[in-house]
């Protein structure tokens, strides 16, 4: 067999197990100023305009600028928004346009934009979370917009990543996240730790017993997001 050709085969093969394999959407913490950002507000109405200005305290977004069509500039408070799809900028946009059309094979979220979500966007809703003892509304990057109806599983901006990349103008959340915030059901999301994980799964995924004891057997956290999918989609 020509050398070039089993690479090819071989290369066939990796993005064909690639494809399988449910992943959650990177997390990003810049988003281009070029791109359209789609706002979907609390009062049932929506802006569409290129982003201005982002600002942050603390990993939490307080206060977002966009300009629409007419050159007016908008400021608006994270309690205004409902929901919102933002693209992240530079090299990220690329990296996540070659691989998010292959990470969804399904599609629970109705409310949610695939066709957005398949450009490279970043999808932000607003959730109730637990901060330390308290419960504050806030609007988060949701990393399974395609297989969440059971559970939600957000970015943690206070996460300790493992691996972190600069280029340029972007930064890019390493893959292998030290934390997550996790919604299960109709509860508020709560911080989950890798450390944590091996306890929580009994109270996760409790309506599945036999994906508890496959998890059990063979614990391993970079499969967090592929043990999401199959509770949405194979535990009926």
């Amino acid at each position: 067999m020509h050398h070039s050709f089993k690479l090819l085969l071989l290369l066939g093969i990796l993005i064909a197990q690639k494809a399988i394999s449910q992943d959650f959407i990177p997390a990003y913490d810049r988003f281009s100023g070029k791109e359209p950002s789609y706002i979907h507000l609390e009062d049932g109405s929506k802006i569409e305009g290129t982003l201005e200005d982002l600002d942050r305290r603390k990993g939490l977004i307080q206060e977002i600028t966009i300009k629409d069509a007419n050159g007016k500039k908008i400021k608006l408070k994270p309690e205004q928004i409902k929901s919102m799809y933002l693209m992240p900028s530079g090299f990220s946009k690329l990296s996540t346009n070659m691989d998010v059309g292959t990470k969804v094979k399904k599609w629970d979220a109705q409310y949610i934009d695939s066709e957005i979500i398949k450009k490279g966007y970043a999808y932000f809703e607003k959730a109730k979370v637990v901060i330390k003892k308290d419960q504050e509304m806030l609007l988060m990057q949701l990393l399974n917009p395609g297989f969440n109806s059971k559970i939600k599983v957000f970015h943690d901006p206070f996460a300790a990543e493992t691996m972190r990349v600069g280029v340029g103008g972007f930064t890019m959340a390493g893959g292998d996240d030290k934390s997550y915030y996790v919604q299960v059901g109709d509860f508020p999301a709560k911080k989950l730790k890798k450390k944590e994980y091996e306890d929580e799964i009994k109270v996760m995924y409790s309506s599945c017993p036999s994906l508890v004891k496959k998890i059990g057997e063979k614990l391993r956290w970079a499969e967090f997001s592929q043990h999401v999918y199959e509770f949405t989609f194979e535990c009926q």
